[in-house]
């Protein structure tokens, strides 16, 4: 048993070694994850800062100067124009001038002071349809506002029921605390597959494989050698992330980072073992990444990244249940945001080491069979 254990140790720093002395590699373990955190957390984000509006207003009274300063004073919305006609309002939209076109009919005010209800027109361009969706949410909240502000100035009865908002977790909604927490699986998933994958390949490529295959390793041995130097490559790039989430982007983390770290090595096995499966039925490194790839768009669009998986069919949802990413996903956001403790991550640890131990066996037989 000891003996297994040092020769596997020896193989892991072989592949230690074999990865830090090509630059490249060395370049690849650090530089693309610090990049892509960054570009994901400044431009993968569905969080309006900047909407251009255009108005046609028929009333020049004070009520819709007001419902427009609300719009104005919120930092988001900003008008471009003043129209004069109802025509301009398409045009404004036509030509990407303006996201959102706002038409406020005749005796608004009026119609307010008596109690009725006064008409205001949204037009929205929904060519970028979250983008227009997101933007009349906001439009809503603000006229909500509005409407509760001009109730109580003018001493109108209003609706009986008051809602207080208040997100839990992630207070502003902010899109970067639900996409930077994800990178931590997602990213880590990216480089561990590939190198996983691609080391084997990269033996056979070498010449060194029929060299290995004479020494006392067994096939057990190799593919745990082959394993750990990805699993630490893993959890380094776990870490770069983590720290770019907290000292870069401010994101506080409120959980356990033991608890983080285990369920990211459960994760790592899982992703380990698909690696070797791969690894197992290529001959070059091109094949190698080609069928790294090839996985992993599947696992990222079936992860619950960017679309929520209650979203999805529900042939699709039973799909995703052989993902590995996708509990990746949910361990990192509910330990990093929520606090989760291990007793509540045991419905996203289970299946994990489920599909670790399918695909690492798989990859054994693969490996004995084709040996």
């Amino acid at each position: 048993m000891l003996d297994a254990i040092l020769r596997i140790l020896a193989l892991t720093r072989k592949e230690l070694l074999a990865i830090l002395k090509d630059p490249r590699s060395r370049f690849s373990i650090l530089i693309p994850p610090m990049m892509q955190c960054l570009i994901f957390g400044y431009a993968a984000t569905y969080d309006l800062t900047d909407v251009p509006y255009t108005v046609f207003s028929a009333d020049a009274s004070a009520a819709p100067h007001d419902l427009l300063a609300g719009l104005d004073g919120t930092g988001v919305f900003h008008r471009v124009a003043n129209l004069d006609r109802t025509e301009d309002l398409k045009s404004s939209l036509n030509s990407r001038r303006a996201l959102l076109g706002i038409q406020i009919g005749q005796d608004f005010e009026r119609r307010l002071l008596a109690g009725q209800e006064a008409d205001v027109q949204v037009l929205a361009d929904g060519r970028n349809s979250n983008t227009a969706g997101t933007a009349l949410y906001y439009v809503n909240a603000i006229v909500a506002t509005f409407n509760a502000n001009w109730l109580a100035t003018h001493g109108q009865s209003g609706p009986p029921i008051r809602v207080t908002v208040r997100a839990w977790y992630n207070p502003n909604l902010e899109t970067r605390w639900h996409m930077i927490p994800s990178l931590i699986g997602t990213l880590t998933m990216l480089q561990t597959l590939l190198l996983t994958a691609m080391s084997v390949a990269r033996e056979r490529e070498d010449g060194t494989f029929d060299q290995l295959l004479v020494t006392p390793f067994r096939p057990i041995e190799i593919m745990a050698g082959k394993a750990l130097p990805s699993m630490v490559v893993g959890v380094v790039q776990a870490t770069t992330i983590l720290l770019l989430a907290q000292l870069w982007f401010r994101i506080p983390f409120v959980g356990s980072f033991v608890t983080l770290y285990i369920g990211l090595c459960f994760f790592l096995l899982a992703a380990v073992g698909i690696g070797l499966l791969v690894s197992s039925v290529v001959t070059t490194m091109q094949q190698a990444m080609l069928y790294s790839f090839m996985l992993l768009m599947p696992f990222s669009l079936l992860s619950g990244l960017t679309t929520p998986i209650s979203n999805m069919p529900q042939a699709i949802q039973y799909l995703t249940l052989i993902n590995p990413l996708r509990y990746a996903i949910d361990i990192a956001q509910r330990v990093y945001l929520e606090g989760a403790g291990l007793e509540r991550l045991i419905p996203d640890l289970w299946p994990l080491v489920i599909l670790a131990a399918i695909s690492l066996s798989a990859a054994s037989w693969m490996f004995r069979h084709r040996l």
